[in-house]
């Protein structure tokens, strides 16, 4: 995301801010929330994503999917280079 800035006042609960304060120590608190924000927008994006392909395609098979982590979980605990197309 490019561009300019906007200012905004949020209130947040005072045990959350002193953490992310204790976590961040001098940097910009702004910078951090910025970044959690945009995390939060990709995983929104993704939501709306797996919502379609899964009205048009139907619902996810948990089994497929635990399937394809324990590949994937094999492979990176191997160092496996998989780089070339299935």
């Amino acid at each position: 995301m490019s561009g300019g800035t906007k200012k905004f006042s949020v209130t947040i609960p005072e045990e959350l801010a002193a953490t992310v304060q204790a976590r961040i120590g001098t940097a910009s608190f702004s910078a951090y929330v910025s970044q959690a924000l945009a995390r939060q927008v990709e995983r929104d994006n993704l939501r709306e994503l797996i919502a379609a392909a899964e009205s048009q395609h139907g619902p996810v098979d948990r089994a497929e999917v635990d399937a394809k982590r324990a590949i994937l979980r094999s492979d990176l605990g191997q160092g496996n280079d998989h780089t070339s197309a299935a």
